[in-house]
């Protein structure tokens, strides 16, 4: 324990940089994932044949090892923060992808109907109906990957993208029980801040009616 606080007294303002790191990594994969992940998602529930290919496919690339990624992205990128957040975003998109497809598959038919009757086009259906109905499952998708990816990105220090797992690293390397520590408790905790925000950020984008039907059920 005591060497522990040592670590965290000699090295404070370094693991506040590194939490930041590790929060920029993770955060810009997630957001290139939504980017990519969400329009994927709507047009996939357009298409009749093509939605379960493309998602098998995401699946496969989901269980590929995560340093196999990483290593693959290096003679492409070389080494450092682009080739982590490269490899990060292809495992940000399948949670995000299947979320959105099942949420806006999921907006009742009915509705969708209503709006044709007064006369809305399929854009107008998509961004006044449809999405703002799926936002719930989206939102679960973007916590789940989000959450994933906090935990992943401890593997970027194989590539020299930096963030909190330098310390694990050194830690298991140097056979030195503090630098594990001072690397796993931030990203823990880092994770269970995430998530909270998340949460919070799910509720204010919920329509209230559907918060309404949360509650009761």
């Amino acid at each position: 324990m005591n060497q522990t606080v040592q670590f965290i007294q000699n090295n404070g303002g370094e693991m506040l940089y590194k939490t930041w790191e590790h929060l920029y990594i993770s955060i810009i994969a997630v957001i290139l994932g939504i980017l990519v992940a969400v329009p994927l998602g709507i047009a996939l529930t357009r298409m009749k044949k093509g939605a379960g290919l493309v998602i098998g496919i995401v699946n496969i690339i989901q269980t590929l090892p995560s340093l196999a990624i990483l290593a693959f992205f290096i003679p492409l990128l070389g080494v450092g923060k682009v080739p982590a957040i490269a490899a990060l975003f292809f495992y940000s998109v399948l949670p995000i992808l299947r979320n959105t497809y099942t949420g806006i598959l999921g907006v009742n038919k009915n509705l969708l109907e209503s709006g044709k009757g007064i006369g809305m086009t399929a854009g107008e259906q998509i961004r006044l109906v449809e999405f703002p109905l799926a936002v719930p499952v989206i939102m679960a998708g973007v916590r789940t990957s989000t959450i994933y990816l906090i935990g992943w990105a401890t593997l970027a220090s194989f590539i020299g993208g930096g963030g909190l797992g330098d310390y694990i690293f050194i830690g298991l390397n140097l056979y030195q029980p503090e630098y594990i520590i001072g690397g796993a408790v931030p990203v823990t905790i880092l994770a269970i801040l995430i998530d909270y925000l998340l949460a919070v950020t799910e509720r204010k984008v919920t329509p209230d009616g559907l918060q309404g039907l949360k509650n009761v059920s």
